[in-house]
């Protein structure tokens, strides 16, 4: 092909007549055409493909919801343990051999109930030497006592010297205080033989037992036979950062937080096994020391343990009721995303229909949503489904109620479709 016929085809027009050869110089003119002619060319197909599409990327659909304030019980979860209401060591208070248990180990007891049982013979053998003893002291100070008032008007009648009378004055002093000290042995032998049963000093579950029937036992001996725990009810000793125990002084003061109903502040139990305790907790003090290795501070609970679930020593993790925030503003977890600097950041929709990023302030979660302190107000519409868009692309809002986001959530995928 020649470069008249490559240009009149290009530019439209269509050679009549053969043409001569070209000049050296209409050739110069030929190749300078040429570049010109191909970037019309592409100019043209340019055109022509803006032509084809000339709406440009479709709209991405969006999902927001509108955030508003509400009063939310704020808690939080601190590990605790459990300790036993009382606790009470059994010890003998007189030596002896131990004829009989009288309990079964594990069981509950009832205060007073009999639980040991040491020989009681040598016991009343005292007591009946220490009853007999009482009676020749009360005799002799009966005799004395007849003595003193048969010379009381014979000294007045001067038929008995005055020396004689008050010899048998002190005499009488003497038998007396021999009945007293007598009575004081009997009480002491009655006490002894008494305490031959050994009783549980409080009500509560009873361990197992240090001895069997046949051992012997001291007076006060160090090694105690059982222990009787007290499990209903029972303390949670939780312990919690002084820091933020700090934080909820200053947040109650400036009325970003106000306290529980009833004043006292209630616990909730997770068990180990994962489960929740049915009853709920009061809490009754906390330590006025904080500890200097940790920096916490132990804050004790009183729960009801009827059924014996809670056992001293239990490892738990306590839900404690900090207060009540009057206008928290709680935004949905998936409306959250982290920067690499742990800033928490959300995407919110203008009244305009445009998606904007924002900072907040994220620290704590409340059910399965995030606690915004700073950053978010109420009537704000926040992107919870949809990726940030490229500058130029717009965005197709649907908005939908929390309730409806969290009737999605518990709704599995395959029935959504």
């Amino acid at each position: 092909m020649s470069w008249s016929d490559f240009l009149s085809r290009t530019l439209g027009t269509q050679a009549a007549a053969p043409q001569p050869a070209p000049s050296p110089l209409s050739r110069r003119q030929v190749a300078l055409a040429a570049p010109v002619a191909l970037l019309a060319v592409a100019g043209g197909g340019k055109a022509m493909a803006e032509t084809a599409s000339p709406g440009g990327p479709p709209p991405v659909p969006v999902t927001v919801v509108t955030l508003r304030a509400e009063p939310v019980k704020l808690t939080t979860e601190l590990p605790g343990r459990v300790a036993a209401f009382r606790t009470a060591e059994v010890r003998p208070q007189v030596g002896g051999i131990i004829r009989d248990r009288l309990f079964t180990e594990g069981e509950s007891v009832a205060a007073g109930q009999p639980l040991y049982q040491i020989d009681p013979a040598s016991y009343e053998a005292s007591l009946q030497s220490a009853e007999a003893s009482l009676a020749r002291a009360e005799a002799t100070a009966a005799s004395a006592r007849t003595t003193v008032n048969r010379y009381r008007p014979l000294v007045a009648a001067r038929a008995v010297s005055q020396q004689d009378f008050d010899t048998a004055t002190a005499s009488l002093r003497q038998a007396e205080a021999d009945v007293a000290s007598a009575r004081a042995a009997v009480t002491s032998a009655r006490l002894n033989l008494g305490y031959t049963r050994i009783t549980a000093p409080i009500a509560g579950r009873v361990g197992r037992s240090s001895v069997t029937a046949g051992a012997l036992v001291t007076a006060d001996q160090a090694t105690s036979l059982a222990t009787v725990i007290q499990l209903d009810p029972i303390y949670v000793d939780v312990v919690q950062a002084s820091a933020s125990q700090l934080r909820l002084r200053r947040e109650m003061e400036a009325g970003r937080l106000t306290p529980a109903e009833g004043g006292g502040a209630q616990l909730r139990l997770i068990l180990p096994d994962g489960s929740t305790y049915d009853r709920p907790g009061q809490l009754q003090f906390t330590e006025v020391v904080v500890d200097q290795g940790t920096g916490s501070v132990v804050q004790r609970a009183i729960f009801p343990n009827p059924d014996g679930i809670l056992l001293p020593g239990m490892f738990v993790r306590a839900q404690l009721e900090e207060g009540v925030s009057p206008g928290a503003v709680l935004v949905p977890q998936q409306a959250i995303s982290r920067t690499p600097r742990g800033e928490a950041t959300v995407t919110v929709a203008t009244p305009a229909g445009e998606l904007q990023p924002r900072r907040v302030q994220a620290e704590r979660t409340v059910g399965n949503r995030w606690l915004v302190t700073a950053g978010l107000s109420a009537g704000d519409r926040v992107v919870v489904e949809g990726a940030w868009l490229r500058p130029g692309v717009r965005p197709q809002i649907t908005e939908i109620t929390l309730e409806e986001l969290d009737r999605r959530a518990a709704t599995p995928r395959q029935a959504r479709g």
